[in-house]
Formats: C-alpha cells, sequence, structure tokens
C-alpha cells in the first residue's frame, strides 16, 4: 500500500509540477491556464471526498483503491492529448474525481476501519515511504519531460498507475481483508446517521477548523517559502537550501512519531505538531534578526506538518468514534483539502496587500488557532471518559 500511495501521488500530484516548463513549451499555455485544472481537481477533491467516505463505511474502500487508481490512468493519459484548454480541464475533472478514491484520506479510512487501534502504525509506515513521491516525481520529470516533452512524459506516468499502482493495490487489499478475517477484527457498523450526529458535535468542528487551518497555513508557507526566507535576508541559495530542508524533516517527525510509539497518546502528539507549527511562524518572524532562524523554521514547519496527514484520521477516530467513520473522516477533510487549495490564493492575496511581514502575521494567526481547537478538543477528551 506505501509503494502504491508512492506511485499514484507521484502521478496526479507531484507529476504537474515536475514537468511545468515542458507543458508550458508543449502546450504555449500560460501557468496560470495550466494551473486551473489541479484547483479544479482539488475542488472537486474536496466535494467527493464525504462519499467517498460513505463508499468506504459499505466496505468497498478496497475497491475504490483498485479501480480509482484506473481511472486516474485515463485522466493523466489525457492530459498527454489536450489540445485545448477545455479538454486539459476536463482531463484534470477526471483526476479529481479518481483522487478522492485514491489518495490517503480513502487509503487511511479504509485501514482504520480493517485494522481499528492497529491503524495509527501502519499509516505512520505508508507515510514514511510516500512522502518520497516528490522525490521520485521531481527527477524523473526531468528526464522525462527532456526525452518526451510535458505531454509525452504524461503517458509515462499513466503506465506508472496502470502497471504499478493497480496491482500493488490489489495485492494490499487482498492480504489486509486476510489479516482481518484472521485475527476477527471487529469492523465499525455502517451507521447511516452517524455523520449527521457527528456535525451536531463541536468537536466535529472543532477538527475541522483546526486542520483546515493547518492546511491552508502550510500551502501559504511553502508556496511561497522562497520570496519569504528572501524578505527575511536570506540569499537566493540560503534559501533554496533553507526549503529543501522541509521535505526531509516531514519525514523525520514521521520517524519520530514511529520511534514514540504507544508511550504518547495520539491527543498529546496532536498538540505537539501544533505547537511546531506555531514555533515555526515565530522563528519565520525573527528569523530577520537571526538568520540561522530560517533553518529552525524549516526543521520545525516539516516536522509538525509531517506528521498531521497521521494523526488526523486517528484523532477523528478517537474523537467522534469509529461508527460510520469513513463518511465523518471524508467530511472533516473537506476543509483541509479546500485550505490547501485555497492556500497559493490567498498567499498572493496576502503579499500583494502587506508584504511578507502580511503573510507570517497571518499564517502565525492561523497556527495559534488551530492550536487553541486542539487544547479544546484535549480538555473536551479528559473530561469526558
Amino acid at each position: 500500500m506505501a509503494l502504491g500511495q508512492t506511485l499514484i501521488y507521484a502521478a496526479t500530484y507531484y507529476a504537474f509540477p515536475a514537468l511545468l516548463p515542458d507543458l508550458e513549451s508543449a502546450t504555449g499555455w500560460d501557468k496560470a491556464t495550466l494551473a486551473l485544472g489541479p484547483t479544479l481537481a482539488f475542488a472537486l477533491l474536496a466535494v467527493l471526498t464525504p462519499f467517498a467516505g460513505r463508499l468506504i463505511d459499505r466496505g468497498l474502500g478496497g475497491e475504490m483503491l483498485v479501480f480509482g487508481p484506473l481511472l486516474a490512468a485515463l485522466g493523466v493519459a489525457g492530459l498527454a492529448f489536450a489540445a485545448t484548454p477545455l479538454h486539459w480541464i476536463l482531463a484534470w475533472i477526471v483526476i479529481g474525481a479518481a483522487q478522492a478514491g485514491s489518495l490517503y484520506e480513502t487509503c487511511f479510512a479504509f485501514l482504520t476501519r480493517r485494522l481499528g487501534p492497529g491503524a495509527r502504525a501502519a499509516i505512520t509506515r505508508i507515510t514514511l515511504v510516500a512522502g518520497f513521491a516528490g522525490t521520485l516525481a521531481f527527477p524523473l520529470g526531468r528526464v522525462l519531460g527532456e526525452s518526451l516533452g510535458g505531454q509525452g512524459a504524461m503517458l509515462v506516468f499513466a503506465a506508472m498507475i496502470v502497471l504499478g499502482v493497480v496491482p500493488l493495490n490489489l495485492v494490499a487489499v487482498t492480504r489486509l481483508r486476510r489479516i482481518e478475517r484472521a485475527a476477527a477484527i471487529p469492523r465499525p457498523p455502517d451507521l447511516p446517521g452517524a455523520l449527521r450526529a457527528a456535525m451536531r458535535k463541536p468537536a466535529f468542528w472543532a477538527l475541522s477548523l483546526a486542520f483546515g487551518l493547518a492546511y491552508l497555513n502550510h500551502a501559504i508557507l511553502i508556496t511561497y517559502i522562497l520570496p519569504l526566507l528572501q524578505d527575511r535576508g536570506a540569499g537566493a541559495t540560503l534559501a533554496a537550501t533553507a526549503a529543501a530542508c522541509i521535505g526531509p524533516s516531514q519525514v523525520a517527525g514521521r520517524l519520530a512519531l514511529v520511534a514514540a510509539g504507544a508511550r504518547i497518546s495520539t491527543g498529546q502528539a496532536v498538540l505537539m505538531s501544533f505547537a511546531a507549527v506555531v514555533l515555526a511562524a515565530l522563528c519565520l518572524a525573527f528569523a530577520g534578526v537571526a538568520l540561522p532562524l530560517i533553518f529552525a523554521f524549516a526543521l520545525v514547519q516539516g516536522a509538525g506538518a509531517g506528521v498531521m496527514s497521521i494523526l488526523r484520521p486517528v484523532l477523528v477516530a478517537e474523537t467522534l468514534g469509529r461508527a460510520g467513520f469513513g463518511a465523518i473522516s471524508g467530511a472533516v477533510a473537506v476543509a483541509p483539502i479546500l485550505g490547501a487549495a485555497a492556500g497559493p490564493a490567498i498567499g498572493a492575496a496576502l503579499l500583494a496587500q502587506g508584504g511578507a511581514g502580511a503573510v507570517i502575521a497571518a499564517c502565525g494567526a492561523m497556527a495559534v488557532a488551530g492550536l487553541a481547537s486542539v487544547i479544546w478538543l484535549e480538555r473536551k477528551a479528559k473530561e469526558q471518559p
């Protein structure tokens, strides 16, 4: 499953930025036109994720993880033959629909329902491997773009999905279902009213707010990290070096979570991850006075954000229960998905209106508000056994 997630993210998420210069040359379209496709795919992913969660609750998570990548391959192949911007956008709409049944949300919900309390360790191990999807996609995209062109390279990524993701996921789903039957792991019931009941709880909205703000914070900072670091006084090379530390620090944060194991609860781990994002904002704010703080920013931002994708589904299950988990987890995921999609646009507006200082202040406020939400959740959890 880890290898399958690595390849599907490389082909449907990272292939576009990896091939962007080659796609501009191949199509003659500007960046805004090309970026409209992934933006619409993100929006569709947010809309469809709760519906995908309901299908997972009905026991169809495995089927989605096998047939969703096939649909994704069709969309990626469509990008290779897109002759007009309309064709380009339609292909991305297919990809967005496929992502709702192929990416982390579906994978983690499937594991949570199949493995119960053991899902956290499994999810952590998957993200340790899949965190290198960009490491695979960028050099591969460079080689393929130079030899086949931007659109021709998309055909190779589509083939990667069909020949790699589909058989890997099929093997993983089959083995996980066999393990579940052998261990007689109780499966959470599919309760039609579980989502409505969850949405009546303040904890549902606190979770959505906290993770929505965290993903918006991260999307803005990652998109504009180079100009933000240069505004703090870093040269182009130093800024790029610091930015490159974020990816490895995400993996380091996940390794620390694996090492901690059961010694740290999910609630405590979530508090630490949000506190790290707040600390990152402070490091960035004061980096103008002490330039080495840009590296501290990259390390704690990466580590804090890196474990959130692991902890969110586990915290949702522990806070709102496992009955109807797919639909509930999918509904909570809408805010983070929209936050990630809106980050570049909101960051651009903040930069235009108030410069780097406004971006840093806004991201710091998001981090503090998210931390306040999870502190409230942790206190509620202690009050209610």
